[in-house]
């Protein structure tokens, strides 16, 4: 009930004015993760497995579930034969006899796609070390980095210090080598403004046009990325990925290529988000 007066006043924000023009945007979707149990799978896919980046982590559905109000991500320790595994493999996947720990990924893939829009999710995430969690976006109509990747928000540790970052990739003129426009704001630039900042609830935002893609955190700009410089190479024939339909996903990986080093100590590792929402131009 509360969740819903707080939509409701939301809303009345948004009629009124609100901040950056909010009164041309409605809003047009959002899962505020209300009722206890399972995710509505008529709306999230979960992703299963070893999925990339060489993260430690097996995707399951097991490590997602609603509960007062809140999507819950756990990542946990796990320890259990590899389904995949092949003796001399090289493939980081199969080359691994065990699964070290488990956790989730969701996305909207093939039921929910969105072109253009205000995009917010409030959440909390984990800093501890080997977190590495993420709000983001892809396109379905090319390969990456052709179909266009949009991070709202990731966190991890960049040479063992760790960063939030707000970021978009596209297609270059070779196969999977992606153009980046990326900010990494040092996480103790958050700190120094809110030593309490780890234990509260945020607000990521994404503000996307058909000029460019505006990525805030609780109101302050983190980076601005302009759509007539997002154009693919030729793998990606030259189209521009941001001028396409995107999908969300939400995940909770470990370690691997970003995420670094994780300690036994550290799990379980909790990721929450209160709601998803897109609102578009009326």
């Amino acid at each position: 009930m509360i969740k819903l007066f707080q939509l409701l006043k939301l809303c009345v924000v948004l009629l009124i004015g609100g901040h950056c023009n909010a009164q041309d945007y409605q809003l047009v979707w959002s899962d505020e993760f209300n009722k206890d149990g399972c995710l509505d799978e008529s709306i999230w896919n979960y992703e299963q497995g070893y999925a990339r980046n060489e993260e430690l982590q097996w995707y399951q559905s097991d490590n997602a579930w609603c509960q007062g109000g809140l999507l819950v991500i756990e990542a946990r320790s796990e320890k259990r034969k590899n389904p995949l595994y092949k003796a001399g493999s090289y493939d980081w996947r199969t080359s691994r006899e065990y699964i070290e720990c488990t956790s989730s990924s969701i996305t909207t893939l093939g039921k929910k796609e969105f072109l253009y829009g205000r995009f917010e999710v409030r959440a909390r995430i984990p800093v501890g070390k080997g977190a590495w969690p993420a709000i983001w976006t892809l396109g379905s109509s090319m390969e990456w980095p052709s179909c266009g990747e949009i991070d709202i928000m990731e966190f991890y540790r960049k040479h063992g210090i760790p960063h939030i970052l707000a970021n978009a990739a596209w297609g270059t003129d070779r196969q999977w080598n992606a153009k980046w426009n990326s900010k990494a704001i040092p996480f103790i630039h958050f700190l120094e403004k809110n030593s309490d900042w780890a234990s509260e609830f945020h607000i990521w935002r994404m503000d996307w046009d058909e000029e460019a893609i505006r990525l805030y955190l609780d109101d302050e700009l983190l980076n601005e990325i302009l759509l007539k410089d997002t154009y693919n190479g030729s793998i990606g024939s030259y189209k521009n990925p941001f001028m396409q339909p995107q999908y969300i996903l939400l995940n909770l990986a470990v370690g691997g290529i970003n995420g670094g080093e994780v300690e036994i100590n550290t799990y379980p590792i909790r990721y929450e988000i209160d709601y998803v929402r897109v609102y578009q131009k009326k």
